[in-house]
Parts: C-alpha cells; structure tokens; sequence
C-alpha cells in the first residue's frame, strides 16, 4: 500500500474521529486555493476531499453545483485539478471526489495514475455506475489507490455486499438522504443504524457527511463514524469570505474533539 494510503489508514484509525474537508478544485486561483488548503488543515482539518468539477452533479446541492460551474468556466479542468491534489497531499492524506463523467471522459486508468501521481491517497467516483465497478477497482489496484465508495442509504442490507464489493480505503455514509446542502435536522438513530449494518457487512472504516450542516451535528455524529466531512458550509463559506472558513472549520473541529470528552466510537 502506497505511502499516501498508509498515511489515510493512519488517520482514520485514530481514537477520534478524522474531521474532513471537502474543497472544489478551481474555484480560487491557484495561489490563494493553496493559501485556503494551508489555513483549513491549520484550522483543524486532517483529512481533504478535493473535488474534480463536474457539469452534472446530481447528488449535490445548489452551493457545490454552482462552484463547480464557475470553477468549469474558468478553465479547471484534470491537470489544474492535480495541481490542487498535489498542495493538499502534502498537508494531509487527500482523496479525489470525482463523478463518472468526468472519469470516464479522461479514462479510467489515466484518471487514475494521475492522481496517484499528484499524491492522492485514493478517488472516490460518487456515482460509480454497477458494470463499471470492476475496471474501476481494476484501475485504482493498478494504481495504487484506495477506491473508497458511497453507500446509499436505500441500500437493502442483502444489496450491501455488492455495494462494498470492490471497495477500499473507506465506505461512505451519507448523513442525508438529500443532496449535499441540507440543512435540516438528522435521524440520527436511522444513520446509526445504517453503519452498524455497513460495519457489519465490511471491515473499512466509515466516513460520513452530507447535511452535517452545523458542529452540534458534527458532534452527534461522530461517535458513529471514523470521520466526518464538511463540505457546503465550507464552500460557501470559501465562495463567500474567504476569511471566515478557517474559523468556521475550528468550530467544527471543537466539536469533533472536545477537551473533556470521555466517548468512545461505537
């Protein structure tokens, strides 16, 4: 296993749960989008989701959508998204979200050796079609990538062996059955639920977010999880003032490792 793999197993298996980031590649030029990556890992953030901007992206929200449009309009694309991968990579373990669009465009295995080239620990394809699951894993056990994968919370306790068929790295749990955004209140019991039948189904860690929308949230959550990862208050926080999103990711990493806390993860 990769260093870049070594080094998110490492994170994931701590006694508290990782605090995660996720950061649309492009939105910023280059040298102020290092400048967030460098203040958010400063600020508490030990894990990074960088995602590679999509045309579609129907499992997010309006906020992630909208920033993957504009970074699309101002020319991101593969190689500026690798760039972004390389910075985060050296500040923490750092994992590509990509839908299969893109991926399938730029090719499954190129897709998947650059990434490993910039440093990236492992890709994680949000809507990873069924037939393609096979020449996906292929790609990144060829590479040397983790292939985490999201589990939909539909997911019937029959189909979770074929979902995590294949899988790597870590299972994700959306939080939400909404898209990427919501603000709303969680079932908490309901998504405890679920990753006690994923635990049960797989050894990987598991990761959540969508809907972890504040750290009171993020602090009900966590003791479910091996990570939990923030990404529209973040991106917008990033689209908006800038300056607020380290603050905004300390709270939320206060939340995640209180000073007192005396929980263990179940």
């Amino acid at each position: 296993m990769p260093d870049a793999s070594q080094f998110l197993a490492t994170v994931l298996a701590q006694h508290h749960p990782a605090l995660g980031v996720f950061i649309p590649a492009g939105l910023h030029p280059p040298a102020a989008e290092r400048r967030h990556i460098d203040a958010l890992t400063r600020a508490g953030s030990g894990l990074i989701e960088i995602g590679l901007p999509s045309h579609s992206a129907p499992l997010d929200g309006p906020v992630i959508r909208a920033a993957y449009h504009q970074a699309l309009r101002q020319g991101t694309d593969l190689a500026r998204t690798l760039r972004a991968v390389e910075h985060a990579a050296g500040r923490a373990p750092t994992v590509v979200m990509a839908y299969w669009e893109p991926v399938q465009h730029e090719g499954p295995e190129r897709l998947a050796r650059a990434c490993a080239a910039a440093g990236a620990a492992g890709v994680m394809v949000v809507d990873l079609p069924a037939y393609m699951a096979g020449r996906w894993r292929d790609a990144t056990q060829d590479a040397g990538l983790c292939a985490p994968r999201l589990v939909p919370r539909h997911t019937s306790r029959p189909g979770l062996p074929s979902a995590t068929a294949g899988a790597s790295g870590w299972l994700y749990a959306p939080a939400s059955t909404a898209t990427t955004g919501y603000q709303g209140a969680l079932d908490i019991p309901a998504l405890g639920a679920f990753i006690q039948r994923l635990r049960a189904s797989s050894p990987l860690p598991v990761v959540s977010g969508v809907g972890i929308s504040t750290p009171g949230l993020a602090a009900r959550v966590a003791p479910l999880v091996d990570a939990v990862v923030i990404g529209t208050p973040i991106v917008r926080a990033l689209a908006t003032d800038p300056a607020q999103a380290p603050s905004l990711i300390a709270s939320f990493a206060r939340a995640l490792h209180p000073t007192s806390t005396t929980e263990t993860r179940a």
